[in-house]
């Protein structure tokens, strides 16, 4: 089977890895690509956000899956192009895609299905932010409406740093803080039947104790030894199979890969927000762990054959990846500096470059990701950093307490 996988970031290589380990994919195309992903698939040049362009590739390449990564191409409509071509295609709809695409949609499905969820407001006026933000209190939650690359999500006490946020947005929604450790749950679907995957738990912060300004995530684990036993169970029911029904009724179907981002609250599992793509770390240790063919698994949904579909199977053990941030990320990025260690096993690539000496240089804010597993978390942990420890960037840092919580059994509920 030739599978097209369109992206360039490290949820893309992660997937890359999984694809090209699967002994029924013949020929893996990755489009734009980066020099990691180039390891294990063969790279072609396209707009990712461009339908009409990534539907010609597609066929050029005479795909039998499109699997696409990021949630731009697929709030633009490439599935849909892809699909009309006759071509099978991992991802939401445009239409659909709005989970992630608007923030007050989400809202308004959750509502509409019974989600838990906090409570919010969407805002245009300076006078509606004041209101919101008066009504929900500390901390205060500020959400640009639309994408924002991870990073569009202000958690603050202060007042005018939340005011600042939503007059940068434009259109932002405000919501009510949810207390609680949060977690990722991803849940593959073809639109009525639905696997979830093992919850991992990211890092906003840019710094050790979720300090620092929000960022698309700095590192993860999987599995979760402090969640409860039914917490899979119940977020299916609760809040998965309503969206998706929800999403049905409104003659949108969602299908592809819904993320589910919650805080596990003192009254229960409630979404902080919906995703229509994996997520960025969490991808690199959810896959590290996944047994059975990533290619089946994505190409079920994408036919609407995930019913038939056998249980999935996981390894044992745990998984940790650490992100490796380039100087001044979350603002803007210094890059093309050189990366030493960035080529062994269990690094994935998020922004590099190859430069015409050949060398290896940062391109992105979050550089590489190392990847590692382990019999238990805490193996997992010391590996994924000897594996930091190992990669040379200048000015570039990383946080040193990823699942270190989790290790020491300082999570409670």
């Amino acid at each position: 089977m030739r599978v097209l996988l369109i992206g360039s970031g490290g949820r893309e290589h992660a997937l890359a890895v999984g694809l090209a380990a699967d002994p029924s994919v013949e020929q893996l195309i990755a489009a734009p690509g980066n020099p990691g992903i180039a390891s294990v698939a063969e790279l072609r040049d396209v707009k990712a956000t461009d339908p009409a362009a990534v539907a010609a590739l597609a066929v050029e390449v005479a795909a039998d899956l499109v699997v696409i990564g990021p949630e731009a191409p697929l709030v633009a409509g490439v599935a849909d192009a892809v699909r009309a071509k006759g071509i099978a295609c991992f991802g939401p709809t445009g239409a659909a895609a709005q989970l992630e695409g608007s923030k007050a949609f989400a809202n308004d499905v959750m509502d509409a299905a019974g989600v838990p969820t906090g409570r919010s407001h969407a805002c245009t006026t300076a006078e509606e932010v004041s209101a919101a933000l008066d009504e929900f209190g500390t901390p205060y939650v500020v959400k640009n409406d639309g994408l924002a690359a991870g990073k569009g999500v202000v958690v603050t006490d202060d007042r005018a740093v939340a005011e600042e946020h939503a007059r940068e947005c434009g259109r932002v929604v405000i919501e009510e803080f949810l207390d609680g450790p949060e977690v990722s749950l991803f849940v593959v679907t073809d639109g009525t039947a639905a696997v979830p995957l093992m919850p991992a738990q990211d890092f906003k912060r840019a710094r050790d104790n979720d300090e620092g300004p929000n960022t698309g995530g700095m590192g993860a684990y999987a599995p979760l030894p402090w969640a409860p036993a039914d917490l899979v169970e119940r977020v299916m029911a609760e809040t998965v199979q309503p969206t998706l029904a929800e999403m049905r009724d409104r003659g949108t179907p969602f299908a592809g890969l819904l993320y589910v981002g919650l805080a596990l609250t003192t009254k229960g599992p409630k979404v902080i927000e919906f995703n229509a793509r994996f997520g960025d770390p969490e991808t690199q240790v959810v896959l590290a762990l996944l047994a059975s063919p990533l290619r089946s698994l994505l190409h079920a949904a994408a036919t609407g054959t995930l019913a038939d579909l056998p249980p999935l199977r996981w390894y044992d053990g745990s998984a940790v990846t650490v992100v490796v941030a380039s100087h001044n990320y979350p603002g803007t990025p210094r890059t093309g500096d050189v990366i030493e260690g960035g080529e062994q096993p269990g690094v994935i690539h998020a922004g590099t470059a190859r430069r015409e000496d050949g060398a290896l240089v940062s391109a992105g804010g979050r550089v590489l990701t190392a990847t590692a597993t382990g019999p238990d978390l805490a193996a997992a942990r010391g590996a994924a950093y000897a594996l930091v420890d190992s990669i040379t960037l200048e000015g570039s840092h990383h946080r040193r307490d990823i699942a270190l919580a989790a290790v020491e059994g300082r999570i409670k509920l």
